[in-house]
């Protein structure tokens, strides 16, 4: 069980997972610890079901925003699209830095999203508030405001990790 001011959220890890990236200290959750992967092909087509498009609305709060980004070109293989509003998305990808000043906007994107959604949070930064978690400024993680699904460790996680946090969310979502 990981506890959060929202309430308890239990994790299942991925099995043979490494917590890594910034947060070693303990401060970072393991979230679905996320192993590097080799380059997913089209061979590892995920599928999503026939009820809905998966689509994917990236918030690029800072640095791991990058990461996510080089991530984005291999996302049509594996039956994920990414779009350009809230309102077309069923996955937010959270990444980078939330400060205070921003929650609100990341929240009305939620908000606007169809159902079913999902929220996948990328980078130490985004799950606790990464080497400016005690800044007065800075959200102690985006799970305190929104349920997060996935937890992506790592400052900055590879564009792999990423991959492995979509199959996790996949795996949930089919359970």
């Amino acid at each position: 069980m990981y506890k959060t001011i929202r309430g308890d959220h239990a994790w299942e890890p991925i099995p043979g997972g490494i917590i890594g990236g910034w947060g070693s200290a303990g401060r970072e959750p393991a979230g679905p610890q996320v192993l590097r992967s080799p380059v997913v092909t089209a061979s590892a087509r995920l599928e999503w079901g026939t009820t809905y498009q998966v689509t994917v609305l990236e918030l690029g709060l800072a640095c791991c925003g990058v990461e996510v980004m080089a991530a984005l070109d291999r996302l049509p293989g594996l039956g994920v699209t990414p779009v350009d509003g809230a309102g077309e998305a069923h996955v937010l990808i959270v990444s980078g830095t939330v400060t205070d000043v921003m929650l609100p906007a990341v929240l009305r994107s939620y908000e606007a999203m169809p159902e079913p959604r999902y929220v996948i949070s990328v980078g130490a930064c985004s799950n606790t508030g990464g080497p400016y978690w005690d800044s007065y400024s800075v959200t102690k993680g985006i799970d305190q405001a929104l349920p997060v699904h996935v937890a992506v460790p790592g400052c900055p996680p590879r564009p792999e990790a990423l991959l492995e946090g979509l199959k996790a969310l996949h795996r949930l979502v089919n359970s």
